[in-house]
């Protein structure tokens, strides 16, 4: 049996909206069925379809500003009027099981947990340009004109910060962009 390398280890991936994050997480997560997701806790509704404890944990303002203030999250940030974070609890159990967990999230909190994990591996993930960053948006056909806007708005400060994570992957076609995360995070690509 071969042992993995990178077994116990924190990966962050960071990008703008659109990038294709999710996209990413999601082929490395049915490529790397050992490989831990962090769920998210949020203040927003569910969007049809979401699961509750899969998509995020979803709760009222009240019980995040708790875990908040207890210091029980990771990190934290508001976005859009709700509160969204990464639960500490279940990061640090996989990590002293010897399990190693990605966690998907947006800039400020990658940057927050960096200062508490700076031994993590932190790659920001970069459209091929910001004309395909719009044309994602547009495509995936579930924000507003103003959404878009807006996101795109928040883009600009985002993708300059990109200098400041460890490795940064162009997402131009995904199975590229997938193999150099395997790469960098010393995954091996399954075997057909």
């Amino acid at each position: 049996m071969q042992v993995n390398p990178v077994r116990g280890r924190l990966f962050v991936l960071t990008g703008p909206s659109g990038v294709g994050k999710g996209t990413l997480v999601q082929q490395l997560r049915q490529s790397h069925p050992d490989l831990a997701l962090s769920i998210s806790m949020t203040t927003r509704p569910p969007r049809p379809g979401e699961v509750e404890g899969q998509d995020y944990f979803f709760v009222g303002r009240p019980v995040f500003e708790q875990y908040r203030d207890t210091d029980q999250l990771l990190e934290w940030a508001e976005y859009a009027g709700n509160y969204y974070g990464t639960p500490r609890q279940p990061v640090e159990q996989a990590l002293a099981a010897g399990r190693s967990i990605l966690l998907e999230i947006e800039l400020e909190g990658a940057r927050q947990v960096r200062k508490t994990f700076p031994q993590g591996c932190f790659v920001f993930l970069l459209p091929p340009s910001v004309e395909e960053l719009e044309r994602r948006l547009r495509d995936r056909g579930k924000d507003s004109e103003a959404a878009i806007q807006k996101r795109l708005t928040r883009a600009r400060p985002e993708l300059a910060a990109a200098g400041e994570f460890d490795f940064q992957v162009v997402n131009a076609e995904l199975a590229i962009a997938l193999a150099d995360i395997e790469q960098i995070w010393g995954l091996q690509p399954p075997t057909p």
